[in-house]
């Protein structure tokens, strides 16, 4: 597709975003960022046809995504003694990423085969469902550079996922966390051997893609949303709205027909 993204379309419904810097173990340079926006916008054009109804994301060769580039970013990276205005819209930029796998309107998986840090654990954060080889490891990487651990959507994402204690202690330590770890603490909904991996993504996303498309994009919303609800009674008011929707779509109404026989 692109100088550093691999798509593939392995069944109708489903498209997988490849990282595709193998001997980087798929950092993120300028090319790379360029790229993510252009994809992610072209998904979520794929909205007004539900051609594409789930989505995969997973790396190349060993790794799921190392973090940034700090080797070879390119040009566009700013110095430490640049403007703070500069510096900032950088790190805006970086943080666009996650926000834009967020606001897709089809479920996205992350299929973390291999090493998931720093801004690619922040990928990861902000996917729909988590699965992973036993052959990944995560680790939150800015500490460890001096910088702050809370980067990308990290300190919203990770505590809602693994619990504040957790993630203050993956996020102020810096520490590799294994695949049984994150097992074991909810960050991934399922861990398997490294050979079933993509496969199992994309199974996985083929169940969810042969749904009614409405239905599987509002489920998204709701969660998204009533994570943050104020209580029970908003997060209720917005499932009902999302029922009265889907209940008048035909695909509700054939299931209706196909369930009642």
């Amino acid at each position: 597709m692109t100088e550093t993204l691999v798509q593939e379309a392995p069944r109708p419904g489903v498209v997988v975003i490849r990282l595709n810097r193998p001997e980087r173990l798929n950092a993120i340079n300028d090319a790379m960022l360029a790229e993510f926006m252009h994809a992610f916008a072209a998904l979520a054009d794929a909205d007004s046809d539900a051609s594409v109804n789930a989505i995969v994301i997973t790396g190349a060769g060993r790794g799921f995504c190392s973090g940034i580039d700090v080797r070879d970013f390119g040009a566009d990276v700013p110095s430490a003694t640049d403007p703070a205005i500069d510096r900032l819209r950088f790190q805006e930029a970086m943080a666009s990423i996650p926000q834009a796998i967020r606001n897709l309107p089809q479920p996205v998986i992350a299929a973390v085969n291999g090493p998931c840090v720093g801004a690619g654990l922040a990928l990861c954060l902000a996917a729909d469902i988590r699965i992973c080889s036993t052959a990944a490891t995560f680790g939150n990487a800015a500490i460890l550079l001096g910088l702050s651990g809370a980067e990308m959507g990290m300190s919203y994402h990770l505590p809602r996922i693994v619990g504040t204690s957790v993630a203050a202690d993956w996020m102020l330590s810096g520490r590799t966390v294994s695949a049984a770890e994150a097992d074991r603490r909810g960050l991934v909904s399922q861990i398997v051997e490294p050979e079933r991996l993509f496969d199992h993504a994309v199974e996985m996303a083929g169940q969810i893609a042969d749904l009614a498309p409405l239905g599987v994009r509002m489920t998204k919303r709701a969660l998204q949303v009533n994570t943050d609800a104020a209580g029970l009674g908003p997060a209720i008011e917005l499932e009902n709205r999302n029922q009265v929707l889907t209940h008048a779509t035909e695909e509700a109404a054939a299931l209706r027909r196909k369930w009642s026989q």
